[in-house]
């Protein structure tokens, strides 16, 4: 059985390919490191601004150690066409007061859950890409993704 050619993706439409993809799937997987061991789970972002990802995270989830002792991380977002971007990052805590306002303002679910800004078990991690590859269904190849 042969497997479906792609079509071609053209170099100067990769970011955009990467972007429309990253808005299609939503939900990345992110992949962090406890010891020597992956961990992979799924995530929901609260802020997407181009390849810069920010997700909420309670202090007693397993990955806010991981991230403090290592925080090299990456998510793959994977849409219902199976294209993929995944994107090598580095994790660090938003303290930008603006920012965190504007988050908390347009999330009703961490509202919900939390009640309060300031509560204690909350953080929101941003993840600074370091390198974003995008691969089309099939095609067997990554193409780099210009960050900026």
């Amino acid at each position: 059985m042969s497997r479906p050619q792609p079509k071609p993706v053209v170099p100067s439409e990769v970011r955009d390919l990467a972007l429309a993809t990253l808005k299609r799937a939503k939900f990345p997987v992110l992949a962090t490191v406890e010891g020597d061991q992956p961990r992979v789970r799924p995530v929901s972002p609260v802020k997407t601004d181009g390849f810069t990802i920010y997700v909420a995270n309670l202090r007693r989830y397993g990955k806010t150690a991981q991230l403090a002792a290592n925080p090299k991380a990456e998510l793959c977002y994977t849409d219902d066409d199976h294209h993929q971007v995944r994107i090598t990052a580095t994790a660090s805590v938003l303290t930008d007061p603006v920012m965190l306002k504007e988050i908390w303002d347009g999330n009703p679910l961490l509202r919900a859950y939390l009640r309060t800004p300031d509560n204690p078990e909350l953080i929101i991690y941003v993840f600074t890409p370091n390198e974003v590859r995008y691969m089309r269904e099939w095609a067997l190849e990554y193409h780099l993704v210009p960050i900026e």
